[in-house]
């Protein structure tokens, strides 16, 4: 099994949540990469994963003729380590916007530039929890902890890791936001707390956000 080191995923910054907490994102965790955030109800994706979303009463599909997906950024900016590299947190970044365009093309031009017309997609990569396997949520390292030492006893056990993503999309025209998004979604299970991190560690869950951009339905 790929793995990568749990411990430095706090570098990808935002605020933790323990991974059997909750199925959603809670207020303590947001990370302030949105406006606002008191519209936000629960629902489901079109994955069936549950959200976090609100959308504005005046949000129509037909409205906008373009997409214009800007670079996903880390909010706030995290700090590389020997086993986070800025390589790799670049890649995560460049992939979901990637991801995000590919999918989302299937259902509306993507462009480079955007007009009156578009409609563009915000996103911010805001959190990472990372815990023992079989741990308690009190155990659970917090991502705010830069290069925290591991519990002794739990440095060989697997982890669950959790990302955490905050997204909005905003009529260029106006700058109104239409649609905001907060959700987790987990990433493969780390085997203990000296891999490295890797794209491929979190590229499934990337995927799935890209995916349920494109079949988003107000």
């Amino acid at each position: 099994m790929r793995h990568a080191n749990p411990l430095c995923l706090g570098l990808l910054a935002g605020v933790l949540l323990a991974g059997c907490a909750s199925q959603t994102t809670q207020p303590s965790q947001y990370s302030g990469f949105l406006a606002d955030y008191s519209q936000l109800r629960p629902t489901t994706s079109a994955s069936g994963a549950p959200v976090l979303r609100w959308v504005s009463p005046d949000f129509k599909d037909a409205d906008y003729r373009s997409v214009y997906v800007e670079q996903p950024v880390f909010h706030p900016a995290p700090k590389p380590s020997d086993q986070v590299s800025q390589d790799t947190l670049d890649r995560v970044a460049d992939y979901l916007r990637q991801a995000i365009a590919r999918e989302v093309s299937q259902r509306m031009p993507v462009v480079d530039t955007p007009d009156r017309d578009s409609l563009l997609l915000r996103s911010a990569i805001t959190g990472v929890d990372v815990s023992a396997e079989g741990l308690h949520a009190y155990e659970v390292i917090p991502v705010a902890l830069v290069l925290a030492a591991a519990n002794t006893a739990a440095g060989t056990r697997d982890r669950d890791t959790v990302i955490y993503v905050e997204m909005e999309a905003v009529a260029a025209r106006d700058g109104r936001p239409m649609v905001r998004v907060v959700r987790k979604g987990h990433g493969l299970q780390l085997e203990n707390d000296s891999t490295q991190l890797s794209l491929d560690d979190l590229r499934p869950v990337l995927d799935t956000w890209a995916q349920d951009a494109r079949s988003f339905r107000p």
